[in-house]
């Protein structure tokens, strides 16, 4: 459904996107996710045909992303960026109206089209208020309302959880999962790692314009605990502990914060038998252990481990 092919993005000497190859399959959620300035917004306004590419080429649906293909493509496509505007004093229906119109929606089919998205976003309630009186989160709904006028296949989601209150991000959250139900192809940019955890089938690293990983969630977290860490602490003694924990065999590097002793392990290591080793020696030293575990693995600590926090 959405496939670049050696897409690049040029301004003077930033490379703001390098050859990225990226393919989502027709139905897929697909999380996007990288540090501010890592190319994410560049890639969807590509898609979006708001920016042209230096070089490469993007499809969707089959279409050829361009000047050509414009019009074929925004019938594709709905986009929402990480801003909302709208003109002063324009209410909900106005506002839906416009848009409406400009797909070429008329009469009772117009009218219908707008009750069915306001009922579907949960802002039947506010067809009549002032646009600029929402809440920032309702504000969010009604762009994604306002991009389902005319059912497109694919959507293209620019931060939509940016600035939510918990309760506005979980609204969002659940409706993107039920358009995800609807069928539609997302791709979605956040830095909200834990909720695309619970939304996407696939997700995609990049850093400095350059793709990192694709894949699923599984196979991002198997390629993070390439590196096992443990977190250790001792009652007392602590730079003793240190001493003694540098000197094991497959102990790679080690960080302390306060109390807290953080070991990375070899990957090459059996850690099966590393870690009640690790207990074993700080026990047989005298040490009174009062934590030895091994950090969990989730989006947002495998998102730390694979890229190096690099901007442009």
């Amino acid at each position: 459904m959405i496939e670049t092919i050696n897409l690049t993005k040029r301004y003077g000497e930033l490379m703001a996107l390098a050859n990225l190859n990226l393919t989502i399959a027709p139905g897929q959620c697909f999380g996007f996710i990288g540090p501010n300035g890592a190319g994410k917004t560049t890639t969807i306004k590509i898609l979006a045909t708001l920016l042209k590419p230096t070089w490469g080429e993007a499809r969707i649906d089959g279409l050829s992303v361009g000047p050509v293909n414009a019009r074929q493509v925004r019938r594709v496509i709905g986009y929402v960026p990480d801003y909302f505007g709208s003109y002063d004093d324009m209410v909900v229906h106005e506002y839906l109206e416009f848009f409406a119109s400009c797909y070429g929606l008329e009469g009772d089919s117009r009218r219908q089209t707008i009750g069915d998205v306001l009922d579907l976003t949960d802002l039947s309630h506010k067809i009549d208020a002032e646009v600029n009186s929402l809440s920032r989160g309702m504000q969010q709904r009604l762009s994604v309302a306002r991009v389902l006028l005319h059912d497109p296949k694919v959507l293209l989601l620019d931060e939509p959880a940016s600035g939510l209150d918990p309760r506005a991000r979980i609204e969002m959250r659940e409706l993107l999962k039920e358009l995800h139900l609807m069928g539609k192809t997302i791709l979605i940019s956040s830095h909200i790692l834990l909720e695309l955890a619970d939304l996407c089938d696939v997700f995609g690293i990049i850093e400095q314009g350059d793709l990192k990983f694709t894949g699923t969630l599984d196979e991002l977290l198997r390629r993070a605990r390439s590196e096992t860490v443990l977190h250790v602490r001792v009652a007392e003694r602590g730079k003793e502990a240190v001493k003694l924990l540098t000197a094991l065999p497959g102990v790679e590097s080690i960080q302390t914060a306060g109390d807290d002793i953080k070991l990375s392990l070899d990957a090459a290591a059996d850690h099966g038998n590393l870690v009640p080793m690790i207990a074993s020696k700080l026990v047989s030293a005298g040490f009174a252990v009062q934590r030895l575990d091994e950090e969990r693995v989730n989006l947002e600590t495998a998102f730390m481990r694979l890229t190096k926090g690099l901007v442009q």
